[in-house]
This record gives C-alpha cells, structure tokens and sequence, in this order.
C-alpha cells in the first residue's frame, strides 16, 4: 500500500508555478513532454521534505512518556535522516544515535525517529539538527542527561563547491550527566562502535 499524499491543491500549483519559472530561468522548456508533469511533482516533493514544519516535536514526544523506575543508560543507534541544507537548499543525509538515562520515565522508541524527522524535514544545518534533539528530549521529559550523535553526507560538499565525495560530518550536544562524566560519554561512543 502506498503513501497517500494530502497536499493542499492550492498550495501545490502555487509552488508549481515557481518550479516553472525555475526550469525557464535556467535554460528548460517546462512544455516539453518529459517535464510537463514535473512543477507539480517538484511541488508535492518540497511539501513532503518540508514537513516538519507543520508537525510539533515537543507533542510528538509527550504523546509517549511512561514511567520508568531503571536508570541505565536507553540507546537508538541509526536513525536514518533526509534534511536540506538551509544554506544550498541541497539533501543532506546520515544516521542519529540518541543515548539518555532515565529519571522515572521513558520515551516510547518510535516517537525518537519521529522526532528526528520533524526536525530533519525543515532546512536546517547538521549543527543545529542535533542540538534540536538533545534540547527536545531533556524539555519532554526527566533525564539525567541526553547525548546526540549525528552523522551526515552533505551534497553540497560532493555535488558543487569543493566537491569532496568520501568527506562526511560527525556533530554531538549532549546534557547533564553526559555533560558532567566524560567516562559516560565514552561508554555511549564505545556501544555506538565509533
């Protein structure tokens, strides 16, 4: 079963209209058989890579907080990411690790790659990414700190400018007992096989 789209009609040919102007600006015929059909395409893909702006990461999160009574260390390693780089409107790519330790409560795990793509699914930059997450996470809930580690391709470097194919980026933000024991944060690295 495929996923059914739910773009406003309006919006989409608005958007369209621009994508049209685009393909004649830079040289195209958007008349020609084969890209007839694609502003309108072009414009549902946008909406789709953009739709973390009309999702809210904090009720995203709250819809899954249960009591915990354990305080070890909860890790999902490689949530997969699609992101737009604000500053090229380019994909940028990669993988999520979240680590926290509980303080009577946990997160539903589902809800954690939800909240990744909600913030992922806006232009962003990779910094700002995970600084989001970790920020999230320690307002939702009770922790005793939270640790982000995420890695990303971004086509900008490979596709234009300095064009780097094998160079990838590794960001971290991490807070309170991650923040505070260094032997936590290598712990986390070590089960992530970094």
């Amino acid at each position: 079963m495929g996923r059914i789209e739910n773009h406003k009609e309006d919006l989409v040919n608005q958007i369209a209209e621009h994508y049209s102007a685009i393909l004649k600006l830079v040289g195209e015929d958007p008349e020609r058989e084969g890209l007839r059909k694609t502003p309108v395409r072009a414009a549902k893909a946008i909406l789709d890579i953009t739709s973390g702006y009309r999702s809210e990461p904090l009720t995203i999160a709250r819809q899954a907080i249960f009591e915990h009574a354990g305080s070890q260390m909860v890790i999902v390693k490689d949530i997969e990411f699609y992101s737009m780089c604000e500053h090229h409107i380019l994909p940028f790519f990669g993988r999520v690790s979240i680590g926290y330790i509980p303080k009577g409560s946990m997160i539903g795990l589902s809800k954690l790659a939800r909240i990744v793509d909600s913030f992922a699914r806006r232009l962003q930059v990779q910094e700002r990414l995970t600084s989001q997450i970790c920020n999230l996470l320690d307002e939702a809930m009770p922790t005793d700190g939270v640790i982000v580690c995420c890695t990303g391709e971004h086509l900008c470097m490979k596709m234009r400018g300095v064009e780097k194919q094998d160079s990838a980026t590794t960001t971290f933000d991490y807070s309170g007992r991650f923040a505070e024991e260094p032997t936590l944060r290598e712990e986390f690295m070590r089960l992530l096989n970094c």
